[in-house]
């Protein structure tokens, strides 16, 4: 019996060792295969929808804005270069997402929203013509049909962002939020999206999130904030403060929106690019 064990074994030993060989070179070529195909030959087709924090960044009128200092800055006693700064800020400000918590008491925070929704097919729904004559104009059914119309349904897992041409305004307050007093949240003005589109977007449960050109996806004169209410009841996250979008075609480029991970977080700043065709 050991005489016949033992060649079966080392026949089994064998085969494992020649498996996990090809197992591991097949892993290595996915990983090639992998790093080529994510990337960029051409810079240009990678744009940066994000704008800067500095003391020029816009937050709600009612939030703490961003605050930067430098804590050491120049030569160290060792002779070499050192710096390190500290910075403070509210979660909702600059270019930022809201989690679906931020409206819906048990929804995801920002920690737990998930990599594969976070990276999407973007998809740019311009209304920058109707917001130009009215600043308080909001996204309607009509312009989310308009759109699948001219370039098919939205795909499964898009993220959708709503260009109203307000980024030119940006950093000035005044005109970017309607107001630039300090708590003032009356005077905000500035176009978002509508009840019945933001219902229409939740029901089509094609939509990983919505972005913005704005302030908030809810218009400026708003004071029920029912488009969070209902995207982020509908484990909806949004983008607001996208910069650039007037660079993003309506059609073929590909978002990552990484929000800073704070664990429990109702949102956070977030670093949004876009890969063009």
């Amino acid at each position: 019996m050991q005489r016949i064990l033992i060649p079966i074994l080392a026949a089994l030993v064998a085969g494992i060792t020649v498996w996990l060989f090809l197992t591991r070179e097949k892993a290595l070529q996915h990983v090639a295969d992998s790093t080529s195909a994510i990337s960029i030959d051409d810079p240009s087709k990678l744009l940066d929808l994000t704008y800067s924090y500095d003391e020029e960044t816009i937050y709600w009128p009612t939030a703490r804005p961003f605050r930067w200092e430098k804590e050491s800055w120049g030569p160290s006693p060792g002779g070499y270069w050192y710096s390190a700064a500290r910075y403070s800020a509210s979660e909702h400000g600059g270019t930022h997402l809201d989690s679906p918590i931020h409206f819906a008491e048990n929804g995801e925070t920002a920690d737990e929203i998930p990599l594969s929704r976070l990276i999407g097919p973007a998809v740019v729904v311009d209304i920058t013509v109707m917001a130009n004559t009215n600043p308080d104009y909001r996204l309607t059914i009509e312009d989310l049909t308009s759109w699948e119309q001219n370039h098919g349904r939205f795909p499964r897992g898009a993220i959708l962002l709503v260009k109203t041409g307000w980024g030119r305004h940006w950093p000035d307050r005044k005109r970017y939020l309607g107001t630039d007093k300090p708590g003032d949240v009356a005077g905000l003005r500035f176009p978002g999206i509508s009840r019945e589109a933001a219902e229409w977007i939740a029901n089509r449960q094609s939509f990983s999130g919505v972005g913005i050109d704005t302030a908030s996806i809810d218009y400026g004169r708003s004071t029920d904030f029912i488009a969070h209410r209902i995207l982020n009841g509908a484990k909806i996250y949004a983008l607001e403060n996208v910069a650039r979008l007037e660079r993003v075609p309506p059609t073929g480029a590909t978002i990552f929106a990484l929000p800073m991970k704070i664990r429990g977080g109702s949102g956070g700043p977030a670093r949004i690019i876009a890969i063009t065709p």
